[in-house]
């Protein structure tokens, strides 16, 4: 079964509390949202302001393979308007909870079945497909619904939508009503789950087994209060998971982390470590019976591939740690320890995780070339030049110069402040070079007074997902922070070097 994929990143993802979007800003996403082969895109809610609707104007302008869809309220105005801005599809809702009914809109039930009747109609009238929505669905009075429906269908209504306005509910109510739907409507039947108790990927699903054909997601599961369904955790679970029949989108999931970070990155939304999928640890692994497991065979310890989402594994070392993972770590830069020296090694590890350290690839391997007396591990990146310029009035401006492998290159950038103007001219450099970026930068104060150390840990990542991790201690942010930086980039380069070596052998 082929099941439909309706993103409303741009609408309802865009509801989160401190999201707020430029024209422009929804439109690269739209880009990227049909890039990444969803079926349809809910670009906004054209009424609300004039951005909104200039936004949706640029996007429904753009060409793109994906149906667009606005949202509009049951009234003809917000129809027009969406009309307006070069829609032809729309979701229009109301609804349908007694809670809503006497609470919010304070109509009767009769009242409201006549707005969603004549909002169908006179969509149908300008000629456009129109998606029905009973908005607190799963809280309302179930025959009322079902009566809803049934009448929006015969005044045109093109799709229905079940709605879990406040995540309200179960896996097994929401295949009830699923089925009640099809049975009042004989029309597709989308289903919008909430993430407010944990369960809108599972009752997505469980509506999809019900019946329904489509599903109303979004990156990252974001949205109102505990967000939506998530894109990526819903294509991923019907793709993959044991299921009576067989699933299909036509999401290319390769590109599922590329989408989910640049939705984050955007917005202004960080995607918690332990996220499914496109967490940073969806694919990491610290414990040696896990990364022993993973060495011998990944499907241990990984229920699918990275790859499969556009990753890659990588491991860390730490308290938990064993020595068949450490030992592959030090592989990947070419260290190889004897068996006593990779025991203490090892030792040293434990030792810094018991007392609460993160131990990065760098300080991995200062404590490898400690125990091996084999000071200086190649350094394939060297800073041989740096200085910033920032002030009141000016925008903060840095020079860096940096040799990598013999060769010396400069650039200069600006940034919102002298440490991001630091890190945009290294990438600058080392984008072109390697294509190496920094994903990860993360600051902070252990010691306080006017000379206090500060602390900066990084993580670099190569155009092939491969990482390294860094962390600098010092007392002028920027200069700690830059030294950071060039540590991860010469572990990275360095990994990236003997692969190669590896390869041409």
């Amino acid at each position: 079964m082929r099941v439909r994929i309706f993103d409303t990143t741009l609408r309802d993802g865009e509801q989160s509390p401190g999201v707020s979007l430029t024209p422009e800003q929804k439109l690269t996403i739209a880009k990227k949202l049909d890039e990444l082969g969803v079926d349809a895109i809910e670009a906004g809610f054209p009424i609300i302001s004039d951005g909104e609707l200039q936004a949706i104007k640029m996007i429904t302008s753009a060409n793109l393979s994906a149906e667009i869809c606005g949202l509009a309220r049951t009234n003809k105005k917000d129809i027009d308007v969406a009309v307006d801005s070069g829609l032809n599809y729309i979701h229009t809702f109301i609804a349908t909870s007694d809670t809503h009914l006497k609470y919010k809109l304070k109509l009767s039930r009769d009242e409201v079945l006549t707005q969603a009747i004549e909002a169908v109609e006179y969509g149908k009238s300008r000629g456009l497909q129109v998606e029905f929505s009973a908005e607190d669905a799963t809280r309302s009075d179930r025959e009322f619904l079902k009566k809803v429906f049934s009448e929006v269908t015969r005044a045109g209504a093109d799709r229905i939508d079940i709605p879990d306005t406040v995540g309200y509910s179960t896996p097994q109510y929401i295949a009830e009503i699923t089925k009640d739907a099809i049975e009042a409507t004989k029309l597709p039947i989308s289903v919008h789950c909430h993430n407010d108790f944990g369960l809108a990927v599972a009752n997505a699903i469980s509506g999809i087994q019900a019946g329904a054909q489509c599903a109303h997601v979004t990156i990252n599961g974001i949205g109102e209060r505990a967000g939506n369904a998530s894109l990526e955790e819903l294509v991923m679970s019907l793709q993959c998971l044991q299921f009576n029949q067989k699933y299909e989108t036509g999401i290319k999931t390769e590109l599922l982390y590329d989408t989910s970070r640049f939705v984050s990155k955007l917005i202004g939304m960080p995607v918690q470590p332990n996220k499914a999928l496109v967490g940073e640890n969806a694919f990491g692994h610290e414990s040696g019976i896990h990364t022993h497991g993973i060495l011998n065979n990944p499907l241990t310890y990984e229920p699918i591939s990275p790859e499969l989402v556009g990753r890659k594994r990588w491991l860390q070392v730490g308290k938990h740690a064993g020595i068949h993972g450490m030992c592959a770590m030090l592989e990947e830069f070419g260290v190889q320890p004897d068996k006593e020296q990779a025991k203490q090694i090892l030792d040293k590890i434990k030792y810094l995780g018991d007392q609460g350290k993160h131990i990065t690839d760098v300080e991995l391997l200062t404590i490898a070339s400690e125990i091996m007396k084999e000071r200086g591990i190649k350094r394939i990146v060297q800073l041989t030049g740096f200085s910033v310029s920032t002030g009141i009035g000016t925008m903060p401006y840095a020079f860096v110069k940096l040799n990598i492998d013999g060769k010396d290159f400069t650039a200069t950038d600006y940034g919102v402040g002298p440490v991001d103007a630091s890190l945009n001219a290294i990438q600058k450099i080392t984008g072109k070079i390697s294509e190496v970026r920094i994903k990860e930068y993360v600051l902070a104060s252990i010691s306080g007074g006017s000379n206090a150390l500060c602390e900066v840990t990084i993580k670099v990542e190569d155009a092939k997902g491969n990482t390294s991790s860094a962390k600098s201690v010092g007392e002028d942010i920027v200069t700690t922070s830059v030294q950071a930086v060039i540590d991860g980039i010469n572990r990275i380069m360095l990994k990236k070097l003997l692969k190669e070596k590896k390869i041409d052998n």
